[in-house]
C-alpha cells in the first residue's frame, strides 16, 4: 500500500481546527522559529496540534509542496494556511492573530 502523503495532510488540516507543522515538538522545539510560534499560541491559550516534521521526512517535503511555502513552521487555522514565523509575529503583533484564530 502506497502512501498517499498529500491527502494524509489534508485530512489533518481538516481534522483540527489548528495546527502547527514544526521542528520538534511544543514540548521540545528543535528550533526557535518553531518556539516563537508555540508561544504565541500558548500565549494565547489556543488549543492546537503539533506535527513534528523531523521524524518524517517524507512530509518534511510534502508540506512545503502543498502550500508552495519553503519553510518550517507552517500554521493553519481552519483549513487555512497563515503563514510561517514572521508572519504569525507580525499579525499577533498588530492584534490580527487571536480574532481569527478564536473563530476557529
Amino acid at each position: 500500500m502506497t502512501r498517499d502523503i498529500m491527502a494524509e495532510i489534508k485530512q489533518e488540516i481538516t481534522d483540527h481546527p489548528v495546527i502547527l507543522y514544526m521542528k520538534g515538538t511544543r514540548l521540545m522545539p528543535q528550533c526557535g522559529f518553531s518556539a516563537a510560534v508555540v508561544s504565541i499560541l500558548e500565549e494565547m491559550g489556543v488549543q492546537f496540534k503539533d506535527v513534528d516534521i523531523l521524524v518524517d521526512a517524507e512530509k518534511r517535503q510534502a508540506i512545503k509542496e502543498y502550500t508552495d511555502w519553503p519553510t518550517i513552521p507552517q500554521l493553519y487555522v481552519k483549513g487555512q494556511f497563515i503563514g510561517g514565523c514572521d508572519i504569525v509575529r507580525d499579525m499577533h503583533a498588530k492584534g490580527e492573530l487571536e480574532p481569527l484564530i478564536k473563530k476557529a
